[in-house]
């Protein structure tokens, strides 16, 4: 039986409703499967792609200008990744997220390397004044974005996720965002209606393969399709999902070569009574242990040109 989560603000209190509401929303995504419009960068579209099949979504690729806004209209959700920021993936972002927003259409913005180079963080600015459902990023890049600090070593975060905690609190109080995931070794995800609420789950094997973060964010968006009213719980489960499938996927990888495909296949297979079973989220104040094996969905210290 799952008791009542507690409400936010119970410091460190255990929160076994988040397994429950998840496992939920998982059933209603795979029955559902919503069609989440991706803009991303190159190095991850194909990863990006196979995630949202395995976990029962549908993705669409569509980053060129004239195609990009009405899709949006049509699409169930839209990512917007700032990875690869060209000419036309950066018109066609601003393009999709104003009718997006014109739509309803919930939108996801992954600011990927922001504060450190300057034409994705003009981009990001941008993009946050059209205030996204969900904010999601490492540590160091939602600091920058949201003015709190100058950024990372490029898509690498300098920073720890409760040093973003204060700083997505304002912005989501603030009503500058729906909602704020900072992934880490235990991602923090911060929201008005659901408060400070800390995933645990994951493995540092996420970190060692090419989008084990940018994927997260198209996870995020499928689960915002469901649930387009309330950010902050599609922010949780995303995570949530996304990191036990990658405990799970850990338990039999001999490394990151086999841990990616194991990944989908978990993903894939993943049932209501894994997520309750494995889920382990705590509300507000305290982290929670991270066990033997911690989490983390923030990039690691992986050359440019293959990080997520």
């Amino acid at each position: 039986m799952h008791t009542a989560a507690p409400a936010p603000g119970s410091a460190g209190a255990p929160s076994p409703d988040w397994a429950a509401r998840t496992a939920t929303l998982l059933e209603e995504v795979r029955a559902r499967s919503p069609l989440v419009q991706c803009i991303t960068n190159t190095v991850v579209q194909n990863v990006t792609a196979n995630v949202l099949l395995a976990l029962g979504a549908s993705a669409a690729m569509v980053d060129v200008t004239t195609e990009a806004g009405p899709f949006a209209r049509v699409a169930d959700a839209l990512l917007v990744n700032t990875g690869t920021p060209h000419p036309e993936p950066r018109a066609a972002s601003v393009e999709a997220v104003t009718a997006a927003v014109d739509a309803g259409t919930p939108w996801v913005l992954d600011p990927v390397a922001v504060g450190s180079l300057p034409v994705r963080t003009a981009l990001a600015h941008e993009l946050l004044a059209l205030r996204p459902s969900v904010l999601r990023g490492n540590a160091s890049e939602v600091l920058a974005l949201l003015g709190a600090a100058d950024g990372g070593r490029g898509v690498d975060s300098t920073a720890g996720t409760d040093e973003a905690r204060e700083a997505a609190l304002r912005a989501s109080d603030g009503r500058l965002v729906g909602a704020v995931a900072v992934s880490g070794p235990v991602d923090l995800l911060v929201a008005p209606d659901t408060g400070v609420v800390r995933v645990a789950n994951g493995t540092p094997l996420l970190t060692r393969i090419t989008g084990g973060g940018c994927a997260l964010g198209a996870v995020i968006a499928a689960f915002a399709a469901v649930v387009p009213e309330d950010p902050g719980t599609a922010a949780v489960a995303g995570t949530l999902v996304h990191t036990v499938a990658a405990e799970l996927a850990a338990r039999d990888a001999g490394g990151p070569g086999t841990f990616q495909p194991l990944f989908l296949d978990r993903l894939a297979v993943l049932t209501p009574e894994d997520v309750v079973r494995l889920a382990r989220v705590t509300t507000d104040a305290t982290p929670p242990s991270t066990g033997p094996e911690p989490a983390s969905t923030a990039r690691a210290a992986l050359p440019a040109a293959v990080r997520p």
